[in-house]
């Protein structure tokens, strides 16, 4: 049995040990991204039982990716080994100066097939939460059709659905991505949209009036990240700011977003309060800036534990 399921595309992470222009970088270490994926790791060092669903090449990079995430205690089951189309790759750039770069080499990638025909109903039946991202459907029309297969499957199973927009520019126009994105938004329980993400879909400046948007297209509860001032949690009662904690040193800013997220997720599926789950998942994505990599910096519970004062540690 597993409590949260998820379904996307993870590449292989070239991630340089210097900062500066990868014109000058020669040595990287191989890792792993994915917002799905990183967003099952997290959950799975926090304890709960989660499965990613996707496609990877069958090469060497797909077999990595398989048993890298399946080390994490993530189910793989359901990934599809393609004997055609090869594993996405992607470059990251970090420059002391300046936000961190990612370049990607996916067009055409194992996981830009999936299909609808590629989900197990049984296996997704039996989670309570089905986590989706914003950057599946910019993959592939096919993405897209699973993408509205697996919440059609979700609705009809009673499985709350969350969502984290992603937007992800480089993938596809930005009206249809607007359009699209709005559309899954209607569909879903739970939306964990960033404060430029939703200035950008709704046309919109203040927080208050972006979630209050987000509620009337259709979702249920906002979760609105606003960086290091935390999150602003909106619902139909109330709409209420919850701060975050300051790290002195951002080492990479990547995969905080997917931590985040699980850590409003675990938060919920240990019968949390939304404050509280808020709180919770602030603290993870603050875990996930101090390390470079997306997924190194995840904690497990006794960690977060520690972090916000609940557990003394004792080191010798």
């Amino acid at each position: 049995m597993i409590d949260v399921v998820t379904l996307g595309e993870t590449m292989v992470l070239l991630n340089p040990e210097e900062e500066g222009s990868l014109k000058y970088i020669n040595r990287f270490v191989k890792q792993i991204g994915g917002a799905e994926s990183n967003f099952a790791i997290a959950l799975s060092r926090l304890g709960v039982k989660v499965g990613w669903i996707s496609r990877v090449g069958e090469d060497g990079f797909g077999d990595y990716l398989e048993f890298f995430i399946r080390g994490e205690g993530v189910d793989v089951s359901h990934i599809i080994k393609d004997p055609v189309h090869p594993t996405g790759l992607m470059i990251k750039e970090r420059r002391i100066v300046g936000d961190t770069k990612v370049y990607y080499y996916r067009r055409d990638s194992a996981a830009s097939h999936m299909r609808p025909e590629d989900l197990d109903e049984e296996y997704i039946s039996q989670a309570k939460y089905l986590h989706l991202t914003g950057i599946t459907p910019a993959l592939s029309d096919s993405c897209k059709e699973t993408i509205y297969r697996a919440i059609d499957i979700a609705h009809k199973n009673g499985l709350t659905i969350t969502f984290d927009p992603n937007l992800r520019f480089k993938l596809w126009g930005i009206d249809e991505m607007k359009k699209t994105i709005l559309d899954i938004v209607s569909k879903v329980d739970i939306i964990f949209p960033g404060l430029e993400e939703g200035r950008v879909l709704l046309d919109m400046e203040k927080p208050q009036d972006i979630i209050k948007k987000f509620l009337d297209i259709g979702s249920r509860v906002i979760v609105l990240k606003v960086g290091e001032e935390g999150a602003i949690l909106g619902t139909e009662d109330k709409i209420v700011s919850i701060p975050g904690y300051k790290i002195s040193k951002v080492v990479d800013p990547i995969g905080a977003g997917d931590g985040f997220d699980a850590g409003f997720v675990a938060g919920l599926l240990r019968g949390y309060s939304l404050e509280d789950s808020v709180e919770l998942a602030n603290a993870l994505g603050a875990f996930a800036l101090t390390v470079k990599g997306d997924i190194e910096g995840y904690p497990t519970w006794k960690d977060l534990e520690v972090f916000l004062g609940k557990r003394e540690e004792i080191n010798r």
